[in-house]
């Protein structure tokens, strides 16, 4: 198995809740992570999948050090990237970069695709003058945009048109590891298919380690190759993309993939049900936090006692009293 690029452990991030005006006082907490571990290899892609408010972006934002944890250690490279200084983050951060699930929200309005993709050079130093102009040049060819439009604005191109103008602002830099949160969630499905072959050629032709955060899972299934499901800041499966989609354990990850359409009826399975809605993160059941939903006929352990996550064959996790 290829050495980890990325090695996350135990990551929490609690966002405390305050009551008072001038004498606040903590009375509780949101928690958003809970205590997620999981490790990307060089050169593949992670796909982190789950419900809206489940702590996907939150995961991909601690990871880098968009925002600081409750605690939890984050290595890149064997580093713990929330202890490094100021100027070795600089560095480091060339090396790790994101793209947004809005590209209309992500990119200034009032800049040129030209200022948008001259910025981070600008930043770092690099490129300056006719080598960051063929810098810019060459990564619009790479992202599939017309060199002619390189003075054009956000809101003169399509949605699909400024993903790629995204991508290629997180590209320009020549990273080794890429967030991509929701990247394709807010295009039509005919664009989605363009930027996903497009994530997948520039993966291979430039070796880049993704974390590509998803609540579709047929996206998922497509462009990843280990899938880690989480619910309410939890990991509860995590295993290759062949064995979630081919041999779903997890209540939640069967329910998850029993909604997704299938055209070859021989993969189609029958619909599970999820009773009431997502508890909140700020009071989150005890025990197993799943148990309030689950389908399955449950033991008493899974209302007082957290599961642990357990490998039940060839590294395949999950996080059940049940199995």
């Amino acid at each position: 198995m290829t050495e980890p690029l990325v090695e996350v452990e135990n990551l929490v991030k609690h966002y405390p809740i305050v009551k008072g005006v001038v004498r606040q006082k903590q009375v509780g907490a949101v928690r958003a992570v809970d205590g997620v571990s999981f490790a990307i290899p060089a050169g593949e892609t992670v796909g982190l999948v789950g419900e809206s408010g489940c702590g996907k972006t939150t995961v991909g934002r601690l990871v880098l050090r968009l925002i600081s944890p409750t605690d939890g250690i984050v290595r890149f490279r064997g580093e713990n990237v929330h202890r490094l200084g100021r100027r070795e983050l600089k560095a480091t951060r060339r090396d790790m970069q994101m793209i947004f699930q809005d590209p209309f929200a992500s990119l200034s309005p009032r800049m040129t695709v030209r200022s948008l993709l001259e910025e981070p050079l600008r930043v770092h130093n690099i490129g300056r003058g006719p080598d960051g102009e063929e810098m810019i040049l060459k990564v619009m060819d790479a992202v599939g945009l017309d060199r002619a439009h390189i003075d054009r604005y956000p809101h003169e191109f399509s949605g699909g048109q400024r993903q790629r103008i995204a991508i290629g602002r997180a590209l320009i830099l020549n990273p080794e590891f890429v967030v991509a949160d929701e990247p394709v969630s807010a295009l039509d499905a005919s664009v989605q298919s363009q930027i996903l072959n497009l994530l997948r050629d520039l993966q291979q032709d430039l070796g880049l380690t993704y974390l590509f955060i998803a609540h579709d899972l047929a996206v998922v299934e497509h462009v990843s190759d280990q899938v880690l499901v989480m619910y309410l800041g939890k990991i509860v499966e995590s295993a290759t993309v062949q064995e979630v989609f081919g041999n779903p354990s997890h209540p939640y990850t069967q329910a998850l993939l029993s909604a997704v359409p299938r055209i070859d009826a021989g993969r189609r399975k029958d619909r599970v049900i999820l009773g009431g809605g997502v508890p909140s993160a700020a009071r989150p059941p005890s025990g197993c936090r799943f148990h309030t939903r689950c389908s399955r006929k449950m033991v008493d352990s899974c209302r007082e006692v957290e599961p642990p996550l357990k490998d039940i064959g060839g590294g395949h996790l999950v996080a059940c009293h049940s199995i």
